[in-house]
C-alpha cells in the first residue's frame, strides 16, 4: 500500500513529538537548593486519635497522632506510629481517617519500631491518575486519531512548561522571553499535530504567535504602566525567601500572562484558519481579499465568546476576594487599585487583547496562503479529459 506524501510527514512529525517528549520526561527537573532527608512513602492509615486537637472556631491547631501500615518500599508492611501537625492554617493542614492513604516521611538509616514518622499529605495520585486515564479514553474515542494526537500535543505541553520553563527560570533566565519561546514551540507542536504540516497548520501558527508577540509587548508597556509587580503571583514570596531573591518577578508576571492566554488564542486562529480552508475548499475561485473578508467574519463570531471565556476563567479563581470586598462595603474603584485585582485585570485585558488581535492576523494570513492558484484540495483537483 502506497502512503502519500502528507500521511509520511504526518508520521515524521508525531515520531518526532514523541521522541521530544521522551527526551523532556528524561531530562533533569529544575536543581533544588536543599534535598529532604529520607523519603517519601504511601502508608494507609489505621487508626487516629485526634484528643491533642483544639478548636477554635473554623480554626483547629495541635497533633493529630496517627497508626499507619506501609504500602511501599522495603518497609512494606511495618506498622508505625506518625504525627500530623495542624497550624491553624486551612489553607494548608489537613487531618486524617482510619482508611486514608497518606504520604509520610522516612528518616535515614534504620527506623526503628518505635520510631514516630511525619504524615505529609493525603496521596492523591492514584484517584488522579483515574482521572487522567478516563481523560485520555475519552478523548481518543471521541477524536479518534485526532484525539491521539490531542494527546500527544497534552503530554508535550505538560513537560516542555516542567522540563524548560520552570528549570530556566529559577535558573534567572528572563521569564517573558523563555515563556514566549516555549509558547511558540508549543504553538508549533500543537498546530503541527492537529493540523498536519499544512497551510492550515503554517496560518494559525503565524497568526497565534503574532498575537502572543503583541501580548507580550502590551503587558510589558501596562505593566510597567500600572505598577504591577508581580508579587501578587502564589507564593512568589516563598520563592524570595528560599533562596531566589534575584527572580525577576514583573517579567515572571508578563510570562504568567501570556502563558495563562495562549491556549485561547490558539484555540481561535486555529477556528479562523480551519473555517477559511473549508471556505477555499469549496470555492477555489475565490479570491485573497474575499477569504480574508470571510476569516474576518468568522473571527467576529468568535471573539465575542472567547474574551468573556478568558474574563470567567480569571474570575473563577478570585471569587473569595471580590466576595471579601463585598461583604466589607469596599467602593469599586478602591478594589479596582488593589494590586491582586489590577494584576488579574492587566491578565484579563491583555488576554482578549491578544485574542482580537490574533482574529485579522490570522484571517490575513490564511487568505493569502488558500489563495494561491497553485493551491487544490486533492480530491477536487480537476481531471484532464480525453476527447
Amino acid at each position: 500500500m502506497r502512503i502519500s506524501p502528507a500521511a509520511r510527514r504526518e508520521t515524521v512529525f508525531l515520531a518526532t513529538v514523541f521522541c521530544c517528549c521522551a527526551a523532556l520526561y528524561l531530562a533533569p527537573s529544575a536543581p533544588p537548593l536543599w534535598r529532604q532527608d529520607g523519603s517519601t512513602v504511601t502508608a494507609k492509615v489505621l487508626s487516629t486519635d485526634d484528643s491533642d486537637i483544639r478548636r477554635h472556631g473554623l480554626i483547629r491547631a495541635g497533633s493529630q497522632r496517627l497508626e499507619v501500615e506501609i504500602r511501599e518500599g522495603r518497609l512494606k508492611g511495618r506498622r508505625f506510629r506518625a504525627g500530623n501537625e495542624l497550624r491553624g492554617q486551612l489553607e494548608l493542614d489537613k487531618t486524617f481517617n482510619a482508611g486514608d492513604l497518606a504520604l509520610v516521611n522516612l528518616p535515614p538509616g534504620e527506623i526503628r519500631d518505635d520510631a514516630v514518622l511525619t504524615a505529609r499529605d493525603h496521596f492523591r495520585t492514584g484517584w488522579g491518575m483515574v482521572l487522567f486515564g478516563a481523560f485520555c479514553i475519552l478523548l481518543c474515542f471521541f477524536g479518534s486519531w485526532t484525539g491521539v494526537k490531542a494527546l500527544f500535543s497534552f503530554v508535550f505541553s505538560a513537560l516542555a512548561i516542567w522540563k524548560l520553563v520552570i528549570p530556566l527560570a529559577l535558573r534567572g533566565w528572563p521569564a517573558d522571553w523563555v515563556i514566549f519561546g516555549v509558547v511558540a514551540l508549543l504553538t508549533a507542536v500543537i498546530d503541527g499535530l492537529v493540523a498536519g504540516i499544512s497551510r492550515k497548520g503554517a496560518a494559525a501558527f503565524v497568526g497565534s504567535s503574532a498575537g502572543i508577540l503583541a501580548g507580550l509587548g502590551m503587558a510589558h508597556l501596562f505593566g510597567r504602566l500600572m505598577k504591577i509587580n508581580g508579587a501578587t503571583l502564589p507564593y512568589v514570596q516563598t520563592l524570595l525567601y528560599s533562596g531566589f531573591e534575584s527572580l525577576d518577578l514583573p517579567a515572571l508576571f508578563i510570562g504568567a500572562t501570556i502563558l495563562a492566554g495562549s491556549g485561547a488564542v490558539m484555540d481561535l486562529a486555529m477556528d479562523i484558519a480551519a473555517g477559511v480552508e473549508e471556505v477555499a475548499r469549496h470555492n477555489p475561485a475565490l479570491s485573497a481579499r474575499q477569504l480574508m473578508r470571510s476569516g474576518i467574519n468568522i473571527g467576529r463570531s468568535v471573539v465575542g465568546t472567547m474574551t468573556t471565556t478568558l474574563l470567567l476563567a480569571y474570575s473563577g479563581g478570585y471569587v473569595t476576594l471580590l466576595m471579601v470586598f463585598a461583604a466589607q462595603g469596599t467602593p469599586v474603584t478602591e478594589f479596582l487599585n488593589t494590586p491582586p485585582v489590577a494584576a488579574e485585570a492587566v491578565k484579563t485585558l491583555i488576554g482578549s487583547f491578544s485574542l482580537v488581535l490574533v482574529a485579522p492576523l490570522t484571517a490575513l494570513t490564511a487568505g493569502t496562503l488558500f489563495a494561491r492558484r497553485s493551491w487544490r484540495p486533492a480530491a477536487e483537483a480537476p481531471q484532464d479529459r480525453k476527447d
